[in-house]
């Protein structure tokens, strides 16, 4: 079946402020500066990152955010040779990337030991929502930067994970722009990027296209395919007051999946040792799908637009909206343990398999219309935000997998294996469609006064309806409707002082309401989730040399959580609470602008402490390591013959984790290293980034016993780029 782009063209017309014109006045022109480097939204200065939008939806200092806030720009994903957003957020503090090994289609992420790829990852502001197999993918090329709130966000964005969210900023309009790179990996896949972009004479508009193509092999087994999108945006601003951002983008993905994941603990953190004979390890690279039958592809785009107006009052009106639609068709067959665990007489070396497939259509929209302005009373001085933010989910998915049948599970040998065997046929278990909606108010005051007290006060209502059709399946051949209306308040208040000397402690309180999608085991609604946080910290923007250090700890409870069932990988339960407590410790320095350092240290205690079931009580959940770390060093050398030249080192360690909530397995901790060399003259340049520079073998985590997955190995990437 082939999929269709479930898309639609809307005209989104934001209000504009009508200016009468004699025939006989003419007008100067107006010139679009590009953003500066200490710019909310702009490029980022090296590695450190001065204003944000993320962490109170006004351009605001770093500094004066009460939550721990990191920014990755574009410099520093270039230095680590990202080409996934997860891959450029391993060295961030609070962040676990990539869980399940590098997956291509899906940037999987936690924060604060919450999982956030479904309800924690934004873009330019606006949610990128998923639920089942409908998200959307988003590729680092089109990034100006990546930035990363830590504790709940529920206060500004609505139902959000409470661990923390992703803000994916795009690249926008920003003066003249000719770049071009291509590169290829050592297993053979090549990638050619180009950003080209320029202002129009009379300086009221400016564009920006920016894109990338990649296809081959990559290091897993039989995976191989292309991908490729485009993101064209411009910019419309008749003077100094007003500006119109339109953005828009088109995805393609076409390939066949990799392997390293869905693999039992036995064969991958330990050897596979059955009746005394040890059959070791599987393979990193093997990969069980059946290449006949295996597929991928995404098709998805987005168009939306950011107008402010400035009175002259200097009290501004935003209004932002964005429509998605993605279509995605996937068919894969994947390892589902041992098959000698569930019938003795099986052969000990072979692995179940389930044949899956979906196919899933989606559309969202969003808005959010803001008023911001500056008020005193008395001695202090008000930041005031006001704002009104609707979001639209709506997802039509049918779901398979192949009939149950103990005789024939389509075993594979896990160390031999032989492609082509019949399967059993996929038969649907879910056929729904599904709509979800949400309305918030918020309101938002930052205060300044005496001689560097500050304040934030966030206040919020959301009111949210969820709709599900679902149509009759192979298990179940009777309709059903499902609906569900709630709301809830939540907020925020955070103090600071900043001294003079650039160290600024905080302290914040913050409550959250995520409603959100799905039924447990026993087939009833899921509640929304709701908790608190509370943060304190230390933010250090030093006088003497351009860096920041961040120091926080945080006590974050969240209560009526969704997760993977510790028995059944199809099913979710929802537990009662899970508490994450733990510091937070990151610094980034450019010590010179030739050289840059980065370093980060995450240390939690994550645990249940209400469910129903007790043995749970005190464990901690599967997945996330509890102790990680990283440090990163990028010098490039000035003088003779070697001008030019880079040399950029990094090491990461993750901890151990659990691959049970029972808490007796564990996935061992492990300490990787990373390299960069480079050389730049004038307008081109060559880098070398080599990722797990020692080609450690290690599982980066396991989600129950049968599904544990491989880390990435050792991969070399070249990359030439050249400007003009």
């Amino acid at each position: 079946m082939k999929p269709l782009l479930a898309g639609a063209a809307i005209a989104l017309i934001p209000p504009m402020t009508v200016f009468a014109q004699q025939d006989n006045v003419q007008l100067e022109p107006v010139v679009v500066e590009g953003e500066a480097g200490d710019s909310a939204t702009g490029p980022v200065d090296g590695v450190v990152a001065k204003k944000t939008k993320t962490g109170s939806k006004t351009a605001t200092e770093l500094t004066e955010i009460p939550q721990s806030v990191s920014v990755i720009g574009r410099q520093e994903i270039d230095d680590q040779g990202a080409q996934k957003a997860d891959e450029a957020l391993r060295y961030t503090a609070g962040v676990f990337a990539q869980p399940f090994g590098p997956d291509s289609d899906t940037n999987w992420l936690f924060i604060r030991g919450f999982q956030a790829t479904a309800t924690g990852v934004y873009m330019d502001g606006l949610q990128l929502f998923s639920y089942g197999f409908g998200g959307f993918y988003v590729d680092s090329f089109g990034l100006e930067r990546i930035e990363v709130l830590k504790g709940p966000a529920s206060v500004l964005y609505g139902g959000s994970n409470p661990g923390g969210i992703i803000n994916y900023v795009s690249k926008r309009p920003d003066g003249r722009q000719r770049y071009v790179e291509t590169g290829v990996n050592d297993a053979g896949n090549v990638y050619l990027g180009f950003d080209i972009g320029d202002v129009a004479k009379d300086g009221v508009v400016s564009y920006r296209v920016n894109g990338r193509v990649a296809g081959g092999d990559t290091y897993s087994d039989l995976q191989d395919g292309w991908r490729g999108f485009i993101s064209p945006s411009i910019i419309w601003q008749p003077d100094e007051q007003t500006r119109l951002t339109v953005l828009a983008n088109f995805s393609h993905i076409d390939e066949t999946h990799n392997g390293g994941g869905f693999l039992p603990y036995q064969g991958t953190v330990t050897d596979r040792i059955v009746d005394g004979v040890n059959f070791g390890r599987i393979d990193p690279d093997a990969n069980f799908t059946e290449p006949d039958i295996d597929l991928y592809k995404r098709e998805q785009g987005s168009i939306g637009y950011e107008f402010e107006h400035t009175f002259d009052n200097d009290w501004t009106v935003r209004s932002n909206m964005r429509f998605d639609a993605a279509s995605i068709d996937e068919v894969s067959v994947y390892p589902n343990g041992w098959a000698r665990d569930a019938d003795p007489t099986a052969s000990p070396t072979e692995l179940n398999r389930i044949n899956f497939g979906h196919d899933s259509d989606v559309m969202t929209f969003l808005s959010d219309l803001q008023i911001e302005g500056k008020v005193e009373t008395g001695p202090v001085e008000h930041t005031l935000l006001a704002g009104l933010d609707y979001k639209y989910y709506n997802i039509d998915h049918v779901q398979s997998s192949g009939l149950y049948d103990p005789d024939n599970a389509n075993p594979i040998d896990a160390f031999d294996p032989i492609y082509g065997s019949p399967l059993t046929p996929r038969v649907s278990y879910l056929n729904q469609d599904l709509t979800q909606k949400q309305l918030g108010f918020y309101v938002q005051d930052q205060l300044r006064f005496g001689d560097g007290w500050l304040v934030t006060l966030n206040g919020r209502y959301d009111r949210a309806w969820l709709e599900a059709d679902n149509r009759p399946t192979y298990y179940s051949p009777a309709s059903s409707t499902e609906s569900r209306t709630g709301g809830d308040f939540s907020g925020r208040a955070g103090l600071a002082y900043e001294f003079g000397n650039g160290l600024t402690p905080y302290a914040s309180i913050a409550t959250f309401f995520n409603p959100i999608i799905g039924t447990d085991a026993n087939g009833d609604l899921f509640k929304p989730e709701e908790g608190v946080q509370y943060e304190v910290g230390i933010k250090y923007e030093p006088t003497f040399i351009d860096g920041l250090f961040t120091l926080s700890l945080f006590d974050l409870t969240r209560q009526n959580v969704a997760m993977a069932s510790d028995t059944d990988p199809f099913a979710q339960v929802q537990a009662d609470e899970i508490r994450s407590r733990g510091v937070e410790l990151e610094g980034k320095v450019n010590v010179t602008e030739d050289l840059r350092v980065t370093a980060a240290l995450t240390a939690y205690d994550i645990d249940f402490t209400k469910s129903d079931d007790p043995d749970l009580i005190g464990k901690t959940p599967f997945i996330v390591p509890e102790v990680m770390a990283s440090a990163s060093v990028d010098y490039t050398f000035r003088g003779d013959w070697y001008d030019g030249i880079s040399i950029g080192a990094g090491v990461r360690h993750i901890g151990s984790s659990w691959a049970d909530n029972d808490n007796k397995w564990k996935v061992p901790a492990v300490t990787l290293a990373d390299l960069k060399l480079g050389y730049e003259k004038e307008n081109w340049g060559v880098d070398l980034n080599i990722t797990n520079l020692f080609d450690k073998t290690y599982v980066a985590s396991c989600q129950t016993l049968v599904t544990c997955s491989y880390g990435e190995g050792r991969s070399f990437k070249l990359k030439a780029h050249t400007t003009w």
